[in-house]
């Protein structure tokens, strides 16, 4: 026997199983005809509208009517908190960097300082005071 009769033979077992297996029936969908679903308690009545009222939800406002007072609130805290959170983002990046230029900046100077007191010490003579007044 090749291998597709075998492939083919487990395929029609498995369609003929799940035809006649009970559990099939129970978890088909239903259009609603049948038995009407419970109405929805509490919150749920909330959350879910009704399809007539779901089909109008877009058309209530028109095009050139204002939004609601709530709406424009509530998109002003949106806008206020994102701007907020880059304000914040870039003044640590601000600080971050002036930390990094002043410790260049510091390590710049000690080998400066280093590099000076190297060529002061190499050409002292012995002769005039190590580090004079006047410089």
């Amino acid at each position: 026997m090749s291998w597709t009769h075998l492939v083919f033979l487990s395929l029609l077992a498995t369609l003929l199983i799940l035809t006649l297996s009970p559990g099939v029936r129970s978890a088909s969908v239903t259009d609603g005809r049948e038995g009407k679903a419970a109405e929805p308690k509490g919150s749920a009545r909330r959350v879910f509208m009704p399809e007539t009222d779901a089909a109008n939800f877009f058309k209530k406002r028109s095009r050139r009517s204002g939004k609601h007072e709530a709406e424009v609130l509530a998109e002003q805290r949106v806008r206020l908190s994102a701007d907020e959170r880059r304000r914040e983002y870039y003044d640590e990046q601000r600080d971050e960097f002036e930390n990094y230029v002043e410790e260049e900046r510091d390590e710049q100077d000690e080998r400066t300082r280093e590099k000076t007191e190297q060529w002061r010490e190499f050409h002292y003579d012995g002769l005039y005071p190590r580090y004079p007044r006047g410089w």
